[in-house]
């Protein structure tokens, strides 16, 4: 159990889920929290993470940040996925390990299973067929992430835990019209399609000007160079809005709506991970109560002798492989996106037509994941997607003002 004084720093702090680790810690009564912006701190920069460390000295990780979108988003720039994340992960990891932080906590994805892995998807699941290929390189880079959290605790007896969030949502989420996850989007769509319905330009413009679109190169060829924002003639605004989809009472959505989803709100995924950081510790995960002292021998103190290479890399045979350290956090129910929509309708209070582009990748047909391991640690779940989407939008429009 970390104490109240722990300086703890949460990566990615203004993010949908960090900015609620960070609330979440605040009210347990842990104030000596660290965050820095993405201009304050490029964690991509191995040098400014490293100068970071060696001024802050935190004695706890939360790594929350991270490069994220939606199918758009991956389609369009795969190799940002891919190396940002990479670089960010390995920046931190080894700035953790080399300044001796007591606990880490990584927060991956659940698109890191196989696209046809058994549903529900339990973290055996892990790398035992193709990754879905729309959210490859994503997937990869987080695969990596996990890997080096159990990899360091078994060569260096670090205390690193890796958790695996379904699909999240809640305040402070992104509702870019283009790297946006389902969700969000969606609501938006629905919601400027009511608005363009209602002839409430007022609000049309409310909305760009908090949100205002930076075009694509195809979105250019249609409109011209230039932001779209509440300042722009109606005309612009609307033909951007048609290509996103979004017209007088009419959304057109990706895919077919089929595919199951499984959805939890950002404040239950903080809450998850402030209980595991607190909580639990590797050897918890992996049942084994002396692992540290397994793998390097304790001394008289109690303490371990970290420089005893023997047993690194797992080579113990009675000990068996360990892998699939990490914890799959969810809620263990699923709906169709198109009952999401159904419900996004609904709390939008939109009377128009949704449309469904079939002609569009629709992603993994289901992606339910197996909560057990994470309620025999002792936590559940607590806001019902019914509710949750009415207070996602409860949030959106509180944004707006």
């Amino acid at each position: 159990m970390l104490d109240k004084n722990t300086k703890i720093y949460v990566a990615g702090h203004r993010g949908l889920v960090g900015s609620a680790i960070w609330n979440n810690l605040k009210a347990r009564g842990y104030n000596n929290l660290i965050g820095r912006t993405h201009r304050e701190l490029d964690l991509t920069d191995e040098v400014a993470v490293r100068t970071f460390f060696d001024e802050e000295q935190p004695e706890a990780v939360v790594l929350a940040a991270a490069f994220v979108g939606g199918i758009m988003a991956n389609s369009l720039y795969r190799a940002d996925f891919l190396m940002q994340n990479m670089k960010m992960q390995c920046n931190v990891i080894s700035n953790a390990y080399s300044h001796g932080v007591k606990k880490l906590l990584f927060l991956g994805s659940t698109c890191i299973y196989p696209k046809n892995a058994p549903q529900p998807m339990r973290e055996d699941a892990l790398l035992t067929s193709e990754l879905e290929y729309t959210n490859e390189e994503y997937a990869i880079a987080k695969i990596a992430g996990l890997k080096m959290c159990e990899s360091y605790n078994l060569q260096y007896g670090t205390n690193y835990i890796a958790v695996m969030p379904t699909n999240l949502y809640g305040p402070n989420d992104n509702f870019h019209l283009e790297n946006s996850h389902v969700m969000p989007a969606m609501m938006r769509k629905v919601y400027l399609a009511k608005l363009l319905h209602d002839n409430n330009w007022q609000a049309i413009r409310n909305d760009m000007d908090k949100r205002p679109i930076n075009p694509t190169d195809k979105l250019r060829a249609i409109i011209g160079d230039g932001n779209v924002d509440g300042k722009n003639p109606e005309e612009r605004i609307v033909k951007a809005l048609a290509y996103y989809g979004i017209e007088d009472n009419k959304v057109t959505l990706w895919g077919t709506g089929s595919p199951l989803r499984e959805f939890l709100w950002s404040e239950d995924m903080a809450d998850a991970s402030v209980y595991l950081l607190l909580n639990v510790d590797f050897k918890d995960v992996i049942g084994i109560e002396k692992y540290s002292s397994v793998f390097y021998g304790a001394k008289t103190d109690g303490s371990v002798d970290r420089n005893n290479s023997e047993g690194r890399g797992g080579a113990i045979p009675s000990l068996g492989e360990i892998r699939n350290c990490h914890i799959n956090v969810g809620t263990g129910k699923e709906l169709t996106i198109k009952a999401l929509s159904e419900l996004v309708v609904k709390a939008v209070g939109f009377e128009g037509e949704v449309v469904w582009d079939s002609t569009k990748p629709d992603g993994t047909p289901r992606k339910l994941i197996d909560v057990s391991k994470l309620h025999s640690l002792g936590w559940t779940h607590k806001v019902e997607i019914e509710d949750g989407v009415r207070m996602l939008f409860d949030w959106y429009q509180d944004s707006l003002k």
